[in-house]
């Protein structure tokens, strides 16, 4: 069983920073492609941004110099650093996975999401 565990979010004033981070655990053979995704009320859900095995990486245009994502991947774990907060950045915020689990097939997996408020 596969499971992705998210963390760090919370309410945090206008202009304010946060960490996110969602670890990976279970039988899991190879994690590809690890990301933030983002889905306010009303709208859909949304990219924020993705990194590959090799930390290539890749932003939405609206959050590109204000946040940082990166891997860790001797512990199945991916960050999303979040400075400069906006109230348009609130948000449910949702670690997605491409991966190979040790039974079944390739596909993709998602965290249960965080909350992130941004208060102005």
């Amino acid at each position: 069983q596969v499971q992705l565990v998210e963390s760090g979010g919370g309410l945090v004033q206008f202009g304010g920073s946060l960490r996110l981070s969602c670890a990976a655990s279970g039988s899991i053979v190879t994690i590809y492609r690890m990301g933030w995704y983002r889905q306010a009320p009303g709208k859909q859900r949304e990219l924020v941004a993705d990194i590959t095995t090799g930390g290539r990486t890749n932003y939405a245009d609206s959050e590109k110099g204000r946040f940082t994502i990166s891997r860790d991947n001797t512990k199945n774990t991916v960050y999303l650093r979040m400075n400069s907060l906006k109230p348009e950045d609130t948000a449910v915020y949702y670690c997605n996975a491409d991966l190979d689990p040790r039974w079944g097939p390739r596909r993709d997996y998602w965290g249960q999401g965080t909350q992130v408020t941004v208060s102005s």
